[in-house]
Formats: C-alpha cells, sequence, structure tokens
C-alpha cells in the first residue's frame, strides 16, 4: 500500500507540472479555436534562455527569470505577427499547419543559438526529499506544483471573470463574427500567443530544473498531448483534471509493470488512456461539445 501511495504521490505531482504545460495548449486554443503543435518546442526554448542567463552569463535568479518571461513573450508576439496574423480567418488547418512547421524551426533554432549539449537551470531549492506522512517528495515538486496551481488558477480566473477573457473566448467561437462586433481580433490573437510564451517560460524553468535543457525537452509537449486531449481542448480545468489523472496512471502503471517488461510503460499509457476516453467522450472530460445542424 505504502509504494502504491508513493507512486501515486510522484504521479500526481508530475500531472500539475504536465498541466501546466497544458495551459499553453488551452490558452491558444480558446482564443484561436486551432491546436498549437509547438507548445513544447517553446517550453524548450524558455528552457535554453533561462539556463544561458543562469549559467553563461550569472545573472540573478529573479533577473534571469524576468528576462525568460519578457523573451518569451517577445518571441510569442513575433510568431503571432509574422506567422499567424496573416492566416486570420483562414482554415483552421492552416494554421495547425504554420505550428507544426513553427516547431521544427524552433526545434533547429534552438541548439543553433545555444549549442546543443545539455545544460542545467540551478534553483535554489535543496535536494533532499521531505518525508511528509512516511512518503518521499521532492521539494523541487512542491514548489512546481504550487507555481503550477497558482497560474492555473489565475488563467482560469482570466477567461471566466474578466472582459478581455470573454472577449478572446469570443473571437474562438467565431472570428468574422468578432470582427463584426467590433472586438480586435488581431489584439487578442496576440495577447493569447503572449500567455502561452508566460507558460512557456515557467515551464521552460520547471522542467529544465528537473529534466536538463536541450532539443529533448520539447518531447514535453508530446507528453502532455493526450492531458489536452484528454481534458478537453477548451477547458482550463480539464487541462489541471487531465494533468493530475495522466501523471497518476502512468506512474502507477509504470510503477507496477515495468518490472516485467524492462521499461516504456510511460511511453504509451498516456495514450492509450487517451483513446479510452475519446472513445467515450468524443470531446474529453470537460471539452465544449460541438452541435452542427445539416
Amino acid at each position: 500500500m505504502d509504494f502504491f501511495l508513493q507512486l501515486l504521490v510522484n504521479g500526481l505531482m508530475v500531472g500539475a507540472l504536465y498541466a501546466l504545460v497544458a495551459l499553453g495548449f488551452v490558452l491558444i486554443y480558446k482564443a484561436t479555436d486551432a491546436i498549437n503543435f509547438a507548445q513544447g518546442e517553446l517550453v524548450m526554448i524558455g528552457g535554453f534562455i533561462v539556463a544561458v542567463l543562469l549559467g553563461s552569463y550569472g545573472f540573478p535568479l529573479v533577473v534571469a527569470v524576468a528576462g525568460t518571461i519578457v523573451a518569451m513573450i517577445v518571441l510569442a508576439f513575433g510568431v503571432e505577427r509574422m506567422i499567424l496574423r496573416p492566416l486570420i480567418g483562414r482554415p483552421v488547418i492552416a494554421v495547425i499547419m504554420a505550428t507544426i512547421g513553427l516547431a521544427s524551426i524552433l526545434k533547429g533554432i534552438g541548439p543553433l543559438l545555444f549549442r546543443a549539449e545539455t545544460k542545467n537551470v540551478p534553483l535554489p531549492i535543496p535536494d533532499a526529499p521531505l518525508f511528509v506522512s512516511g512518503l518521499l517528495i521532492s521539494p523541487i515538486q512542491i514548489v512546481a506544483v504550487a507555481i503550477s496551481l497558482i497560474f492555473l488558477a489565475l488563467f482560469g480566473s482570466f477567461f471566466l471573470r474578466s472582459r478581455i477573457g470573454i472577449a478572446m473566448r469570443a473571437v474562438a467561437d467565431s472570428q468574422q463574427v468578432a470582427m463584426a462586433m467590433g472586438i480586435s481580433v488581431e489584439r487578442y490573437f496576440a495577447l493569447a500567443w503572449a500567455m502561452a510564451g508566460i507558460v512557456s517560460a515557467i515551464g521552460g524553468i520547471i522542467w529544465g530544473n528537473l529534466l536538463g535543457v536541450d532539443v529533448h525537452l520539447s518531447l514535453v509537449g508530446l507528453k502532455v498531448f493526450p492531458v489536452v486531449i484528454l481534458g478537453g481542448l477548451d477547458s482550463i480545468l480539464g487541462a489541471v483534471v487531465g494533468g493530475l489523472i495522466v501523471g497518476g496512471v502512468e506512474s502507477v502503471a509504470a510503477g507496477y509493470i515495468d518490472p516485467y517488461v524492462g521499461g516504456g510503460t510511460k511511453d504509451f499509457i498516456p495514450y492509450l488512456l487517451m483513446i479510452v476516453i475519446l472513445m467515450i467522450r468524443p470531446y474529453g472530460l470537460f471539452g465544449k461539445e460541438i452541435i452542427e445542424r445539416v
């Protein structure tokens, strides 16, 4: 029982970190009605920037974090302005293909600008695990979970309660109607990408500390994709619940199955779980059902 609880707690904490990265997918989808397949690469770039600022230039942590957030906001603005703004009003598939191309570009530019070797993101957090009710918990995971929950709560409140958040949801429902109502689609596209840039910066800092920063950090985006689909593409609550479910299930499954198969369970369990959920609820657990009259 203790082994199961240890696996479950560790999985839930990792799931909260998945939810933070999944929030980047949700923010873009809620504002543009398109999936951003470059989210993992944006996290990678955020990790590279903070690692270089801390390691190569020796900036204080606060300055490095602030600089990373600003840099990612500028990058997100640039991506929206140069690549995605010309696609406003075009079919959603055009935006999706643009983000796939952007992912490949960022994956090549990251190592080119910052060198390919794995970099560390040192944070002033002790490495020694804490004993909580007989369970071993890493301090960095506690801090990361707290940061993730804070950002998830802030963005959730923003979309539900603020005028800007409601306008962004209106843009996602119909760009043409939003423009007819006097809503600046371009402005809210840019804002959505800026918010995704902030999430990518925080995700790069946290995941960079846990895994190290190199081109493989972009694979976090693929790990998180089942979380987004399972929870619902347009639901922040779904990102949280989906992250916790995927994190908990993959940790427990890997703990019990890996000793018999030699590993690799974590690589396919999230996708298997996603497929099962989609067979029952095609729009995810909390996704908005779309009913069209024909």
